[in-house]
């Protein structure tokens, strides 16, 4: 009888769930040094302060290994440590304030990522998840498989670049230089002042709601999708645009001709006054539109 109990007492214990593990940890930063974090699954949340140390709180997933806090010189890492395996019960919520002047580079499988306040170098990346970020004068990296990518910038000059597979890229108020791709999804770029533009979309509309400075370069490309420009002020240099199956709308003037007699196709070059920017624009399925504010 008491080896049944103590049977019955142990299985029970045995099937008794893991709890979740709340977690804080701290560890002297420099002010401008790197910050890398890595979760696979979960959330990340990283804002910057004026202290030089890093924060990190949240709840780790009951079958997590550990969570990895340190430092070596300027770098911290922080890393959640699960089973080779993986599986369930791994998913950890990171909540990490961080010297604002850091850079950071940040990789999840199946994690969103959002950040705020830092003015350092941003390298974001998500396998399957959003990406949401602030960006000050530093170049930032944005690349998701599967999910959203939103930047806003506060109109300084940096070098922005953002990809996703599925999923819409968003950037409001960069400036400088940007590149902006998805495969199935809305590529948006609404106000800010441009050297150099790429924004491309294999199924889904564009938009550019923006400058482009004298001199400037923009490259808009889609395959399934409108194509809507609006510039701040009217844009001194070539043009160069068509679409295969759609129509042209361009408010400087000229009218859009047919490729050919035989084909749907509109196209139209023009030159708009003395400056060297170049506008090349091109749909296979969709309409263009071409104004200024």
């Amino acid at each position: 009888m008491m080896k049944r109990l103590t049977a019955i007492i142990l299985g029970t214990l045995i099937a008794l769930p893991v709890m979740a593990e709340e977690v804080e940890r701290r560890v002297d930063a420099a002010a401008d040094g790197h910050v890398h974090v890595s979760n696979i699954a979960g959330e990340v949340t990283i804002s910057g302060w004026s202290r030089n140390e890093v924060e990190v709180t949240g709840e780790l997933g009951r079958n997590v290994e550990e969570l990895i806090v340190e430092r070596d010189g300027d770098k911290v890492t922080i890393k959640v440590k699960v089973p080779k395996r993986g599986g369930r019960g791994i998913e950890s919520d990171l909540h990490i304030q961080l010297p604002e002047g850091s850079s950071i580079d940040v990789g999840t499988v199946s994690a969103d990522i959002s950040v705020t306040d830092v003015h350092g170098e941003q390298g974001l990346n998500s396998v399957s998840g959003d990406i949401d970020s602030e960006g000050f004068d530093s170049d930032i990296s944005a690349e998701a498989v599967s999910g959203d990518i939103e930047v806003r910038g506060q109109s300084k000059d940096a070098e922005t670049e953002a990809s996703t597979v599925s999923g819409d890229v968003t950037l409001f108020r960069v400036a400088g230089l940007v590149e902006a791709e998805s495969v199935s999804g809305d590529v948006i770029v609404d106000e800010g002042s441009f050297d150099r533009a790429s924004v491309e979309t294999v199924n889904g509309d564009i938009v550019f709601h923006a400058g482009l400075r004298a001199g400037g370069k923009i490259h808009a490309e889609t395959v399934n999708g409108d194509v809507d420009l609006e510039f701040v002020d009217k844009v001194s240099g070539r043009y160069d645009i068509d679409t295969f199956n759609g129509n042209i709308r361009n408010c400087y003037g000229p009218k859009a001709e047919r490729t050919s007699k035989y084909a749907p196709g509109w196209e139209l070059s023009f030159e708009q006054g003395d400056g060297d920017a170049r506008v090349t624009v091109s749909t296979l399925n969709g309409d263009i539109s071409i104004c200024d504010e």
